[in-house]
């Protein structure tokens, strides 16, 4: 049975965003990695999808390592690339053997990176202001690192979605999946302050409901967080590189080194595997030497 590839891409594609109802960000990622190796297999000399074996998946592994990828990209390409076979099994009975089978790099250990507390209050000292480009980014900043969203669940949040009576914030996180975090007062007065005297201004010629807007009254994009955090820093004279989940690592390594339980911490990062969560179970320097001062008896 002849499978064409352009229309078994088009119907997995239809099938992750309908029936499995997959983030935007997760779909792109899912068509990049497929778009790569069909485009493999068309070197090959494979137009039907049901010629691929197992040789052809390993050659295609030793390409990307050639290509000197990420162990954590290679092993999300043959993720991407097992599911969609198992769609091709299940639709068209297709052999789903070929990446079944292969091997599956690890990824490899890192300790997340994350802010110290004197470097955050470095950073919040050097931007406070009373203008609406401050007024924003403090609300942005503040709310980064005290509920510890992710920048596509900020840029997805809706005016109506915080509730400052209850002190919480209704996110949609991966997989469609809702859920409630509560903040503090921090960011409880930075973002009123924000949507009382900088977001209206801001919004003079548009109308919308997206909570965070960009300096024209557009609605705010991950890769515009990313621009105005990096300006933050420059501003705060910190000799580091900021990411946006840089401040979710922080939220994270500050609760458990706070004596925050595993299980409170996995629920407020909206993960669905608790092994995702325990890799922030490292400690800070000072944090180790404080417990090891505290506990041992000749310390």
């Amino acid at each position: 049975m002849l499978v064409s590839s352009q229309d078994a891409l088009e119907q997995f594609m239809l099938y992750i965003q309908v029936e499995k109802n997959f983030s935007v960000h997760t779909v792109r990622e899912y068509e990049s990695d497929l778009l790569d190796f069909l485009t493999f297999l068309q070197t090959e000399g494979i137009n039907d999808l049901a010629s691929v074996e197992y040789i052809h998946a390993r050659l295609y592994v030793t390409k990307l390592y050639e290509e000197k990828r990420a162990r954590a990209s290679i092993s999300r390409k043959i993720s991407s690339i097992r599911s969609f076979f198992r769609f091709l099994n299940r639709q068209y009975g297709l052999d789903d053997g070929a990446f079944r089978s292969l091997y599956h790099p690890k990824k490899e250990s890192r300790l997340p990176n994350f802010f110290y507390e004197e470097e955050l209050k470095q950073l919040f000292d050097a931007n406070t202001g009373d203008d609406l480009k401050s007024l924003r980014n403090i609300a942005i900043l503040e709310l980064l690192y005290a509920t510890g969203i992710r920048v596509s669940e900020l840029t997805s949040i809706q005016v109506e979605d915080v509730d400052f009576h209850y002190s919480i914030i209704r996110v949609m996180g991966k997989g469609r999946k809702e859920r409630i975090i509560p903040f503090g007062q921090f960011a409880s007065l930075a973002m009123q302050d924000y949507i009382e005297q900088a977001r209206p201004r801001l919004m003079k010629k548009t109308s919308h409901q997206q909570l965070f807007v960009n300096m024209r009254g557009g609605e705010l994009t991950p890769r515009g967080v990313r621009h105005i955090l990096n300006e933050m820093i420059d501003k705060a004279s910190l000799h580091t590189k900021i990411y946006p989940h840089m401040l979710r690592h922080t939220f994270a390594t500050h609760l458990l080194n706070n004596g925050a339980d595993l299980r409170t911490v996995q629920e407020l990062l909206g993960h669905s595997h608790l092994s995702s969560t325990q890799v922030y179970t490292h400690v800070t320097k000072e944090h180790l030497r404080q417990t090891y001062m505290n506990a041992h008896p000749r310390a």
